[in-house]
């Protein structure tokens, strides 16, 4: 192991294709992204897996960022089972019913203006943040929105690989 290099980042760097491309899926659903990062292993730290990660955002294609976004469920509703996007999401979870309405009523017009449902690096946030970006967002224009949501795409794509790389879940 090299300094700087965690145990789950060694695991991740040795494990096979297939593992690690499903350990990539779980941080983000999309195979382009997945099949960057996963080309360019070893990683000496896990900055330069951030880095790496972060470069196959900025490339993007509107079909790789649909395929992102869909793996992704609307906030205020966690997959069923899936505890990472409850965590993600726990800033919901004691919200009133009618805040957790409002936020339906959100997804649901953000969904019609932009065809995807409204993304947002949701973790440490409140409901009433995420709420209250809604809102702000709703009115961008659609580039605009695309571009956001690239960024907010990065913002959980380090968390999560954080927690890929320090956990004993690694590949």
């Amino acid at each position: 192991m090299t300094s700087g290099t965690t145990p789950g980042l060694a695991r991740f760097n040795t494990s096979a294709d297939s593992e690690a491309l499903a350990a990539l899926h779980e941080v983000c659903s999309s195979l382009g992204v997945g099949s960057k990062i996963l080309a360019q292993r070893p990683y000496a730290t896990a900055e330069a897996l951030f880095l790496a990660s972060d470069a196959a955002m900025a490339e993007l294609t509107a079909e790789d960022l649909a395929e992102a976004m869909a793996g992704h469920p609307p906030i205020g509703r966690p997959k069923a089972g899936d505890p990472t996007s409850s965590r993600e999401q726990s800033g919901m979870a004691g919200a009133s019913e009618e805040l957790k309405a409002e936020m339906l009523e959100l997804n649901l017009a953000y969904q019609d203006a932009f065809g995807h449902v409204f993304l947002i690096c949701a973790t440490g946030k409140s409901g009433e943040q995420m709420r209250d970006a809604v809102r702000e967002r709703i009115g961008n224009s659609p580039e605009a929105e695309r571009e956001i949501v690239r960024t907010e795409l990065g913002k959980i794509n380090r968390i999560r690989l954080a927690r890929l790389t320090e956990g004993p879940q690694a590949p």
